[in-house]
């Protein structure tokens, strides 16, 4: 859908999570057994994935100051769900994130966010305004205020429609 770069850290993993739905073409990568495994979803894990998608993008679109999509678990439900701790390294004293024993794909999100949060990064990620598309993007301009995932697509089709509704 994007022709952005990827987020950055371990944002790219929400980001290619959130997009496996393709809501315009009505597609769903999670059901490939290739995009499965690449996130590390079990057989038994894709619904669990498909509530964690789309209470992520529910955050993305507030974070471009839109509404949720439609009602979904909250964020911060699914992600208590996934303790981390600090894990410090004995020999050189290294500390970093670490999930409890929980779901794999659902601690590397809880990783992700926290690191994000650190990094004051996570308000960048952001879903498209476009109902027909609601694609996550790393929103890398300036002042942060990015409403499309691409200008040259949905953000044109936005600004057309708001031309024509204008009349003559």
């Amino acid at each position: 859908m994007s022709e952005r770069s990827a987020a950055p850290g371990g944002l790219a993993l929400i980001e290619t999570l959130v997009n496996t739905l393709d809501i315009q073409a009505g597609t769903d990568a999670l059901d490939t057994p290739e995009v499965r495994v690449r996130l590390g979803i079990t057989g038994d894990g894709v619904a669990g994935a498909r509530e964690l998608r789309e209470s992520l993008r529910a955050a993305l679109l507030a974070h471009a100051g839109h509404p949720p999509h439609r009602a979904v678990t909250p964020l911060g439900t699914l992600l208590a769900r996934a303790p981390l701790y600090v894990a410090v390294d004995e020999r050189d004293g290294a500390a970093r994130l670490a999930p409890a024993d929980t779901s794999p794909l659902l601690s590397r999100v809880a990783v992700a966010v926290a690191e994000a949060l650190v990094a004051g990064t996570w308000t960048r990620l952001k879903a498209c305004e476009s109902r027909t598309c609601h694609w996550a993007y790393y929103d890398r301009s300036p002042a942060g205020r990015g409403r499309w995932c691409s200008m040259q697509v949905c953000g044109a089709r936005a600004k057309m429609r708001r031309y024509r509704a204008k009349g003559p």
